[in-house]
């Protein structure tokens, strides 16, 4: 298959995702069902996202760097294990190993095996070529290469495992926000998507944020009002009442606004229902160089480099971890 044919095969696949959003609302029930993390209005919103990202101007600016994309190649059988955290969060390794022209051994992971296995079967009606190029597997075998995605105790087992084939091995993260103490009421609220979107449970959710001596959370509580939806979600609402539990009978100082605890905290991650913040001193710049080196640190939120509300909106070319997954897949 040629790179037009497999980037017109995407196309098509990012309108079918579109569609899907008004016509397949069984199929996100379902989802549901089976993961009471993936809300009906989360996993449309995965969707959309994905619907914007695959275009044809998007997709022809991510392979531009990468001549030797079009050359023809016996295609390598590469492993991905697929995080469940959000929905639809292992497509983008499936989209590169496709787009390289090697194959995809695909271990869907159990929380998200319902829209996962829709995009699959959508690539297969597009294009049947693909059902020799993406191959269902329980376990791996007979694979040249590896792409796994999971927790630090996870990653300990797929680097016992996997570590002789050539291999992308990713561990938890999670992304931190900046403040600077003079952000609008609008930019605070698109702040909000990056926090509660998904809950909280992607490595692009904020969970902490950095703000200056003496800052007041009264507007930033004000701002994010409209995000009270989140207790909808039962899961989501056990998690809030457990904590707040905790940190009262351990005497903890929290902020409470009735449905998110924030509490001032060094750590970078924080359980959901919560936000960690901690006040910093000198340049933001300078904080910023050293979150960005940090390994447990996704993407850093400063209103410039990444603005509020895009965190969940990464571009094709923005790689989980800055490892260029594309280029690993090239060159194996």
């Amino acid at each position: 298959m040629k790179i037009e044919e497999r980037i017109a095969s995407f196309v098509q696949l990012g309108e079918r995702l579109k569609t899907a959003i008004d016509h397949n609302n069984d199929l996100f029930q379902v989802a549901k069902s089976k993961n009471g993390w993936f809300g009906v209005e989360q996993s449309k919103q995965a969707f959309k996202n994905w619907a914007e990202m695959l275009t044809i101007n998007n997709l022809n600016q991510w392979i531009a760097d990468y001549p030797p994309i079009g050359n023809e190649r016996e295609g390598k059988r590469v492993g991905i294990i697929m995080a469940g955290n959000i929905p639809l969060v292992g497509l983008h390794d499936l989209l590169a190993v496709l787009l390289s022209g090697n194959i995809a051994v695909v271990k869907p992971a159990t929380d998200d095996s319902v829209l996962i296995r829709f995009v699959i079967d959508q690539l297969y009606e597009i294009n049947e070529v693909f059902k020799d190029k993406i191959d269902l597997a329980e376990k791996l075998t007979e694979i040249d290469a590896v792409i796994a995605t999971g927790s630090n105790n996870s990653s300990r087992y797929f680097e016992a495992y996997f570590g002789k084939y050539p291999h992308i091995i990713r561990k938890s993260r999670t992304s931190v926000a900046i403040l600077e103490g003079n952000e609008s009421t609008d930019e605070l609220k698109k702040l909000g998507e990056d926090i509660f979107t998904y809950f909280g449970l992607g490595c692009r959710n904020v969970t902490k944020l950095y703000v200056p001596k003496g800052y007041k959370f009264d507007r930033f509580f004000e701002s994010i009002i409209d995000f009270s939806w989140v207790l909808d979600n039962i899961k989501y609402t056990h998690n809030y009442d457990y904590h707040k539990t905790l940190f009262l009978l351990n005497n903890e100082k929290m902020l409470d606004n009735e449905f998110v605890l924030v509490k001032e905290e060094t750590k970078l991650k924080s359980p959901i229902g919560v936000i960690h913040y901690e006040y910093y001193d000198g340049e933001k710049n300078d904080l910023i160089i050293d979150l960005q080196l940090s390994e447990e640190v996704q993407c850093v939120v400063d209103n410039e480099s990444i603005k509020y509300g895009e965190a969940q909106s990464p571009r094709l070319w923005n790689y989980a971890d800055n490892v260029d997954t594309l280029s690993f897949l090239l060159n194996l």
